[in-house]
């Protein structure tokens, strides 16, 4: 860390015209962003929303969800409709928004350009890890490159500020596996509703995932990122810690959204261990797990709105605050410029 700097960003906010520490959170985010672009004027230029989309090949089972698998694809079609709740926040606050067909079972095909549609698909879905193996090391490594290469894109035009959103049916599953494994907290306390199951599915849901937990021997993986995703991950999930990684090798701030983009963060901190360094966290997700999963990583976030969406919504609404912490930090006067006493 750079302590002048730290020192200097700190002395500048505690002189402008308030009470110290009157800004709250703000205060710290303001800090942390000019520490992450080592500067004690930070800018926020181009921030952007990425939604992974995947589906997983459990899903299909009707174990694990309530929702058909085909889900997936009719969202990310709503996607680049603009009708979801992602494309509304992200149009009312500026931020760029693009989809990512990372491994989504249907071939979307005559889609126009200009809609904001990456094709980086793995495979139609990953395969059912009730069964065997989700996916190759080979798919894991070129999700994990293809993150990198959307993140480094959008970075080269000048976006330094991002958050990732998903959408896969079933992903909650492959979440709760990544967060047991790798916290070591009871997988049954790492399983929420997801897609809104009920009691009975959920005891299914419960039932299913810790055959899959003892199939697969996670406990033996909780420290090896690659291997965990190659069993029980998604492509969307994969790709995700890719994208983790490649913002901060370029000095991006990271806007962590909910619980499944959490759980890829678990496992790119395994990789970059000071990756939370550059990390905002949006908000608290409803879903059963996220708060144990926050308080794992030892984060403060932005929001508690009990929301539990995905699709980077709570990342979209956190990118406003930070923004608000920035202006302060370069707009707000000082006690010396304003003229004001301090005594």
């Amino acid at each position: 860390m750079n302590q002048p700097l730290k020192e200097l960003l700190q002395q500048k906010i505690n002189t402008k015209t308030k009470p110290l520490g009157a800004l709250g959170i703000l205060e710290s985010v303001a800090l942390q962003a000019g520490l992450i672009q080592d500067t004690a004027t930070p800018a926020i230029t181009s921030p952007a929303i990425v939604v992974f989309a995947a589906d997983h090949g459990i899903a299909a089972t009707g174990l694990v969800n309530p929702y058909p698998q085909a889900v997936t694809a009719q969202m990310v079609l709503n996607f680049i409709g603009k009708g979801a709740a992602i494309n509304v926040f992200t149009k009312q606050h500026h931020i760029q928004l693009l989809v990512v067909d990372a491994g989504v079972k249907t071939q979307f095909n005559d889609i126009p350009p200009g809609t904001g549609l990456i094709d980086a698909k793995q495979g139609p879905g990953t395969k059912d890890y009730l069964q065997e193996e989700a996916m190759s090391m080979e798919q894991v490594n070129n999700a994990i490159l293809k993150g990198r290469e959307i993140v480094h894109r959008l970075a080269m035009k000048s976006c330094n500020c991002i958050g990732f959103g998903e959408m896969g049916i079933g992903n909650t599953s492959s979440a709760s596996l990544i967060m047991s494994a790798v916290t070591g907290m009871p997988l049954e306390e790492c399983i929420g509703r997801g897609t809104g199951v009920n009691d009975e599915q959920l005891a299914i849901k419960m039932k299913t995932l810790q055959i899959v937990y003892l199939k697969h021997q996670l406990e033996r993986f909780g420290n090896e990122p690659l291997q965990l995703l190659s069993r029980i991950g998604g492509f969307e999930i994969a790709m995700m810690v890719g994208a983790y990684l490649q913002a901060f090798d370029d000095k991006m701030i990271i806007v962590v959204d909910g619980f499944i983009t959490t759980a890829a963060l678990l496992l790119a901190r395994k990789i970059q261990p000071v990756i939370l360094q550059n990390c905002i966290f949006a908000h608290t997700s409803g879903e059963q797990g996220h708060t144990a999963m926050l308080e794992f990583l030892e984060a403060a976030p932005l929001l508690h709105l009990g929301m539990r969406l995905g699709e980077g919504t709570g990342a979209a609404l956190a990118i406003p605050l930070i923004q608000s912490a920035v202006a302060f930090l370069n707009e707000m006067a000082s006690f010396e410029s304003a003229g004001v006493s301090t005594q």
